[in-house]
């Protein structure tokens, strides 16, 4: 009901920056939270950021003072500013987005496709 599709993810070198984009689009009713996540080979998935609804923020530590997170509610997307990458950064990026679809009951949670973020050393 509810679809999610990332873009901005690619190869960078070591102290680069990259922006990842997630817009929604479907049948929404509204959306709540936004988040990005990523995982790593061998590793489970984990959270990398978050915006509530009012535009608060959380962070993992491993990223606070290089990545930030926003919103655009007028076109549904969140953005994941990425900078001063580090090769540890490397993982798969999914989108995560806690939305009431109109065609479905209660709150549920959307993925994107995911977007594959390489940082080279």
């Amino acid at each position: 009901q509810v679809q999610l599709v990332e873009s901005g993810g690619g190869l960078v070198q070591a102290g680069g920056s990259l922006r990842l984009s997630c817009a929604a689009s479907g049948s929404i009713f509204s959306i709540n939270a936004m988040a990005w996540y990523r995982q790593v080979t061998g590793k489970q998935r984990e959270s990398v950021a978050v915006i509530t609804s009012d535009g608060r923020t959380m962070y993992a530590d491993s990223v606070k003072g290089r990545f930030t997170i926003s919103r655009d509610n007028a076109k549904n997307t969140v953005i994941l500013q990425m900078n001063n990458l580090k090769p540890e950064d490397t993982a798969v990026y999914y989108c995560n987005v806690v939305a009431t679809s109109t065609m479905a009951a209660g709150t549920r949670y959307y993925w994107g496709q995911g977007t594959q973020v390489t940082v080279s050393s």
